[in-house]
């Protein structure tokens, strides 16, 4: 009878051990369902100084959504040296007595101005010789420490491009990086570095500190034949290579997208200019599977053949699906302007 009693109690604990643990899993596995469903997506975004009108109407949309504002950008004017357009500064100016609820950010790119007036876009050049020496790298990181604090910006945001395709570049960048962090930081300043889908993420050797963001577009686009901006695959694809960048993440999609045609011209398009576009020909847009975004033909006129391929909200919650199926959920968002439902992305 004991022997029994035991082997009878012996099962029992068995028993309720199992219940126990598998009703553990069970919680668990609701818990990070629940942990996941929860977390929201923290949105940033750029007001670009050529598209101010259209980027103020789409920011009070989004305003009250937003976690960080970009306000794009400085450039290097025929001596190196980085400025602010005037138009950008004063929208600066005008906001800013608005008491914004988001973070805001400079950003600085690699856009040169010629003494002729014409200018260069992703200029290397410009960097080599400022990267050259740290005498000069220094005067160019006070430089953007000044115009930053002189603007009240609660932080910095390198958008410096093409670096990479120059070994000696990439690496004086890498230094310029460590440095500008470790000067943001004792002027209470928070960096963002923004990056390229091609960055070599491994190897780069980036310092922890700064939030990387890295571009999910350009899949398709002016270099290439018709597509979309991103697709589900581009996506994963570069959300492995960015797993060995350190610290905080973001991943940057693109609104809007671009119009192909049969003489060869490509133009970038706003979701409002492509809708308009398909309403005046009378097409009718499909969904793509893969990237979710939206495409329709048409024949102008002049019997020329057009192709467009954009993305509206729909396309970029698909995306930002995706990322956030991957653990990144800081979302940036390129860029205010020609935007219909921007404010139900998040």
């Amino acid at each position: 009878m004991r022997s029994m009693f035991c082997k009878f109690s012996q099962a029992a604990i068995v028993i309720t051990s199992l219940l126990v643990i598998l009703t553990g899993c069970n919680y668990n596995n609701e818990f990070a369902g629940h942990a996941v469903a929860k977390e929201p997506a923290k949105v940033s975004t750029w007001l670009v100084y050529w598209d101010l009108e259209a980027g103020e109407n789409d920011l009070r949309k989004i305003g009250n959504e937003l976690d960080k504002l970009s306000y794009f950008g400085a450039y290097f004017d025929k001596n190196d040296h980085v400025f602010i357009p005037k138009e950008l500064g004063d929208k600066r100016e005008e906001l800013r007595r608005k008491k914004e609820r988001y973070e805001t950010y400079l950003t600085f790119v690699n856009d040169k101005e010629n003494p002729d007036g014409t200018s260069v876009l992703k200029d290397t050049d410009v960097l080599r010789r400022l990267f050259s020496n740290d005498a000069s790298m220094e005067k160019h990181i006070d430089e953007i420490l000044k115009l930053t604090l002189q603007g009240g910006y609660d932080g910095i945001e390198i958008d410096y491009e093409r670096i990479w395709q120059n070994k000696k570049i990439g690496q004086s960048f890498v230094r310029f990086i460590e440095k500008l962090y470790g000067k943001a930081l004792q002027h209470h300043l928070k960096l963002r570095v923004v990056l390229e889908p091609s960055t070599p993420f491994s190897a780069a050797g980036l310092p922890r500190g700064p939030e990387y963001v890295v571009m999910f577009y350009n899949l398709y686009g002016l270099h290439s034949g018709p597509g979309p901006k991103a697709n589900k695959e581009f996506i994963l694809k570069t959300l492995t290579q960015m797993e060995a960048l350190p610290g905080e993440k973001s991943a940057a999609f693109a609104t809007g997208g671009c119009e192909w045609s049969s003489n060869g011209e490509k133009r970038l398009l706003t979701e409002v200019e492509a809708k308009k576009l398909a309403t005046t020909y009378g097409a009718k847009a499909s969904r793509d599977e893969a990237s979710q975004c939206l495409v329709f033909h048409y024949k102008d006129a002049l019997g020329i053949s057009h192709q467009v391929w954009y993305a509206d909200a729909k396309t970029l919650k698909f995306w930002m699906s995706i990322a956030a199926g991957r653990g990144v959920n800081n979302i940036s968002l390129w860029c205010l302007g020609g935007n219909v439902d921007i404010n139900k992305v998040k």
